[in-house]
C-alpha cells in the first residue's frame, strides 16, 4: 500500500463508520465493525481488482461483515436458548429512548436491507449499480427497495404512524 492508497482509505473511514452507525444502530457496535472491515480490507489489499473501487469495496466488506456477524449471534442465541441459557431482556437506557424520539426513529425500523441501500444510494452518493455491485443484488432488486424504503419513510414522516398517546398528571 503506497501513501496515496492511506491517504484515500483514511478519507473514508468516517463514511464507513456513519454507514455501520446506520447498520447498527450503536456506535460502539459500528466501530467495531469498521474495524473487522479495515483489517479485513488490509489482509485482501493485495486481491484488490481496481484503484477506482476502493471505495465500493469497502463498503462491500462492511455490509458482508455486518450480514455474518448478524447470522453468527442468531445462531448463537439460538444455541443459548436450546440449553437455557439465554439472557432475558434488558430494559432500554435513556440513550435509546432518545434516539428513539428523533426523526430517525423511521429509518430505524426499516429492514436491514433498506437502510444500507438508502444509506449507499442517499448519503454516499453510489449509483444503483454501485449499489447493486456492493451488496450483490440485482439492480432490479435494488430500485425496488429503495421504493418501499421511501415510501415507508414518507408516511411516517407524513404523520401516517402511529403515536405516542399522552397522559395527563395532576
Amino acid at each position: 500500500m503506497d501513501d496515496q492508497d492511506e491517504d484515500r482509505l483514511r478519507a473514508l473511514i468516517p463514511r464507513l463508520r456513519q454507514f455501520a452507525r446506520s447498520l447498527c444502530g450503536d456506535g460502539s457496535a459500528a466501530d467495531d465493525l469498521v474495524q473487522a472491515t479495515l483489517e479485513r480490507a488490509l489482509r485482501g489489499w493485495p486481491s484488490r481488482h481496481t484503484q477506482q473501487a476502493l471505495q465500493p469495496w469497502l463498503f462491500s466488506i462492511l455490509y458482508r461483515q455486518f450480514i455474518d456477524e448478524r447470522r453468527r449471534a442468531r445462531r448463537w442465541t439460538h444455541l443459548l436458548e436450546r440449553v437455557g441459557l439465554a439472557q432475558e431482556a434488558h430494559a432500554p437506557s435513556a440513550e435509546r429512548v432518545n434516539e428513539g424520539r428523533d426523526a430517525l426513529a423511521a429509518f430505524a425500523h426499516l429492514p436491514d436491507e433498506q437502510r444500507a441501500l438508502l444509506m449507499l444510494v442517499g448519503v454516499e452518493g453510489f449509483s444503483y449499480r454501485e449499489a447493486a455491485d456492493t451488496l450483490g443484488v440485482p439492480i432490479g432488486t435494488v430500485m425496488s427497495r429503495l421504493a418501499r424504503a421511501r415510501e415507508k419513510l414518507r408516511q411516517h414522516t407524513d404523520g401516517h404512524a402511529a403515536t405516542p398517546r399522552l397522559r395527563i398528571l395532576k
